[in-house]
């Protein structure tokens, strides 16, 4: 500084520093730091030069800043340190929310980082022992030992501040306590591996006001579910004859005396094909279920519809429909006689089988196991016509006493859905079919399976029907294939018979023999009818029967040509 100050200084050049000097006292005020002590004195001996001149702070205190090259802070700055204050007036209607300093639409987000099994160890900690360190103490200035605590917990005395990751002392709720009785001569009160723990609950139950309310839930989810399924609909018949006598008082249930063929035990001799179709039964509004003949002499149709309605009608004559059941409230599924001809039993969708007289038409019995009925048939034994058996959708072959009303044998050895039951070996066996593409061979009034038939090849068979002569049993099969097994002894399917050409897939259309056993009738899911040869199983003849699925075909066991077929477009086709 000194030769800063002594630079150009002479003697011929005074005069002129010492009016520099005194221009530079006239701005005393912007100089004060360079004030001369004396105007007397040298000026290189006066001049003082203060390096560190004081600098009035600006408001914000503290004068840590953030150094734009390095983009980082030296230190944890406060929260009010984060914002810069808002100037200008406020808002009255900002919530407390759009107030808060905010840098997306919920509120404030920063990053942070934290070792993420650090976070779980805390948290593990916290949730089995009920405290962890806390996170917003400052470890720097001793904080870091502090701990937070769960409302359920005053103090960790048991682990010590430990976490889940350190070993602690066992307490007394970790090991529970078993009760033990394995001493095998006490027969009642052996517990062995099965004793479970001290204090323990098997079933947690409700108590109080939460039952009443579970339980008042439940009544009223029942109530609406039911509606009225449980109480069966009241049963009538319509009779659409004029009357139900002839003119020599004989029953409208009796075979007409021009058919004298009708009367034969003997079938025909000879089968043919047949050409034409010679008559149409219209009256149910949606489609048919099934179809069946009048036991014996076949003058008399039985139809159960989609329309919740049965109907039996004419075969000879006017061929009008005689009379109309109603008893179902949903689609009836199975209709089946008994030997007589007299009474016959309906299974719905409703779950309901009932028993109707077929003269007067009146309903003689209703039975439910509260599943739906599939298939329905009486025992073909003279003496056990008071039993009938029912195929249900719980796996179950249930069989009913008429007289009682009561169940008296369940057969439950099914995987799937019973879908049909047939008496075969002279009424001593019955075989069902099932949705578990299996097939039972049961000896009456044995609840065990005596022969079990399932191949990982087989499919389901949904409608199984017995030859004539009463040894062979043509299935409808899933895979668009008719099988036959032997209906005697061993069941073994015959692979040389196997019916193809048609379409089955999802529905169960019936097959049916002709009664000289030398064609073999089945529905198809187009609509169309397929006649087969029974030794050759040559295809001879299909025709389109219906316009929806034909799910019936049944040869007339008295006629040479005559067959029926029904289908879902709700009519029912005669073919000769």
């Amino acid at each position: 500084m000194l030769n800063i100050q002594n630079y150009g200084s002479s003697s011929e050049d005074e005069g002129d520093k010492e009016i520099e000097i005194v221009k530079e006292n006239s701005n005393e005020n912007l100089l004060t730091h360079l004030r001369p002590v004396d105007l007397k004195f040298s000026v290189a001996k006066t001049m003082q030069i203060c390096a560190a001149p004081v600098v009035m702070p600006t408001n914000n205190d503290d004068t840590r800043v953030l150094v734009p090259a390095n983009q980082e802070l030296m230190h944890n700055p406060k929260y009010e340190e984060l914002f810069a204050p808002t100037f200008g007036p406020e808002n009255p209607f900002q919530t407390q929310q759009m107030k808060a300093n905010r840098n997306i639409l919920s509120g404030f987000v920063e990053k942070a980082h934290i070792s993420e099994f650090q976070f779980e160890n805390q948290r593990r900690t916290f949730t089995s022992y009920g405290h962890a360190i806390d996170p917003s103490a400052d470890a720097d200035h001793g904080g870091g030992d502090s701990v937070v605590l769960s409302d359920m917990v005053s103090a960790p005395p048991e682990s010590e501040g430990k976490s889940v990751f350190e070993t602690v002392k066992k307490r007394p709720q970790d090991k529970k306590r078993r009760n033990k009785n394995d001493n095998p001569e006490d027969v009642n009160g052996f517990l062995g591996p099965w004793g479970g723990y001290e204090g323990e609950k098997r079933v947690m139950k409700p108590e109080g006001d939460v039952a009443k309310e579970l339980e008042e839930i439940l009544a009223k989810r029942q109530k609406k579910g039911k509606v009225d399924d449980d109480k069966p609909l009241e049963e009538k018949s319509v009779f659409h004859l004029d009357s139900a006598t002839d003119y020599q008082g004989r029953s409208w249930l009796q075979a007409p005396r021009s058919e004298t063929q009708l009367r034969s035990e003997t079938p025909p001799d000879k089968c043919f094909l047949p050409k034409a179709h010679i008559h149409t039964w219209r009256g149910h509004t949606k489609g048919v279920a099934a179809a069946r003949w009048l036991p014996g002499t076949a003058h008399l149709l039985l139809s159960a519809g989609m329309d919740c309605r049965v109907k039996i009608w004419e075969v000879y004559g006017e061929r009008r429909c005689v009379r109309t059941y109603f008893g179902h409230r949903q689609a009836v599924r199975d209709v089946n006689f008994n030997n007589a001809g007299d009474r016959f039993l309906s299974a719905a969708y409703d779950r309901y089988i009932k028993l109707w007289d077929t003269e007067s038409g009146g309903c003689v019995g209703r039975f439910t196991s509260r599943k739906v009925p599939y298939c329905t048939k009486f025992h073909p034994d003279p003496d056990k016509q008071h039993l009938f058996v029912a195929g249900t959708s719980d796996k179950k072959i249930i069989c009913w006493d008429i007289r009682s009303g009561e169940i008296v044998q369940e057969y439950d050895r099914h995987l799937g859905a019973v879908n049909t039951i047939t008496f075969v070996d002279e009424n001593r066996r019955f075989v069902t079919t099932s949705d578990d593409k299996s097939l039972r061979v049961w000896e009456w009034d044995i609840p065990v399976d005596m022969k079990y038939i399932a191949d990982p090849a087989m499919h389901s068979l949904p409608a199984v029907t017995a030859a004539p002569n009463g040894k062979w049993l043509a299935c409808q099969s899933m895979d668009n294939k008719v099988i036959v097994f032997s209906a005697l002894n061993r069941f073994k399917m015959n692979r040389k018979k196997t019916f193809t050409g048609h379409m089955v897939a999802g529905y169960a259309c019936s097959v049916d023999f002709s009664p000289d056993m030398s064609y073999l009738v089945s529905g198809d899911a187009d609509g169309k009818c397929y006649v087969w040869d029974w030794k050759t199983t040559k295809l001879y003849k299909k025709w389109k029967a219906h316009d929806g699925v034909c799910i019936t075909a049944l040869w007339h066991p008295h006629e040479p040509s005559k067959m029926l077929t029904a289908g879902w477009d709700g009519l029912i086709k005669y073919w000769d």
